[in-house]
């Protein structure tokens, strides 16, 4: 994901269209939250990502947040394939459904500026690209591509054995993305020794540093559930996120 390995990361069984009051009350999306991960290729740092939650206002009485997430590679990776992207989602807090994105993709020779917005109840997403406007159908209940990793975070359960799926537009199509939480295994970092849930992100698109298949994220197995490790293969070996800093939980959404 970066974006939806976050992400990056990230992130549900259900093509999710349901009432809110099925959503849990208390969910580790916070605001203020900063996660900064460094991003690892054979064995050399190939750049970082940072997953942010802030406010975005609201609209009609309802509260909106944003999540920003950014993935730039080293300057020694720069050289011979330059990635710097960025992506904003505006979503409903109540729902978690995404309302907005915007998503400026720099890879290599490949820059996209791409903006969506979401009509949810109508199953309607416009998506304007390269100065030209399309709605297109979409099934009510659709994830972004980074909106993804925090519904996943915030309604999957950590169980082993538990699955999710939901619907993701991404550039122009609907996809669907499976979720499959492995087995509970014991991880070291520089955050120190924890306990997490290993889950399998079944990626039907390519993320941001062009991920050549499924995703693994290491999220840990309490009420934060933060994403503390994300691989993926590339199109050469396989890429590492391990969570740098922003260990501690800011306040929660209100």
């Amino acid at each position: 994901m970066l974006a939806c390995l976050l992400p990056g990361v990230l992130s549900a069984v259900v093509s999710w269209a349901g009432p809110t009051s099925d959503l849990p009350s208390a969910r580790p999306l916070k605001i203020g939250e900063q996660l900064t991960y460094e991003i690892s290729w054979l064995y050399i740092t190939a750049g970082t990502a940072v997953m942010a939650v802030s406010v975005a206002g609201s609209e009609e009485g309802r509260p909106l947040v944003k999540l920003i997430t950014t993935a730039r590679s080293t300057p020694a990776i720069t050289r011979f394939f330059p990635v710097d992207n960025r992506v904003e989602s505006i979503l409903d807090f109540a729902t978690l459904l995404p309302e907005h994105l915007t998503f400026k993709r720099r890879e290599g020779k490949k820059k996209d500026d791409i903006e969506y917005t979401f009509y949810q109840k109508e199953g309607a997403v416009t998506v304007v690209k390269g100065g030209t406007t399309e709605t297109l159908q979409m099934p009510p209940g659709t994830q972004d591509v980074i909106s993804c990793l925090y519904y996943a975070r915030s309604t999957l359960s950590l169980q082993p054995g538990s699955s999710l799926t939901m619907n993701v537009h991404h550039d122009k199509k609907n996809y669907k993305l499976e979720v499959r939480v492995e087995e509970i295994e014991t991880v070291s970092g520089s955050w120190g020794e924890i306990e997490t849930a290993r889950v399998l992100v079944i990626m039907p698109f390519q993320g941001l540093f062009l991920n050549q298949g499924n995703i693994r994220v290491w999220f840990t197995n309490d009420d934060r559930r933060i994403p503390v490790r994300m691989k993926a293969k590339v199109i050469i070996g396989s890429i590492v996120a391990d969570l740098a800093s922003g260990w501690q939980a800011a306040s929660p959404a209100q």
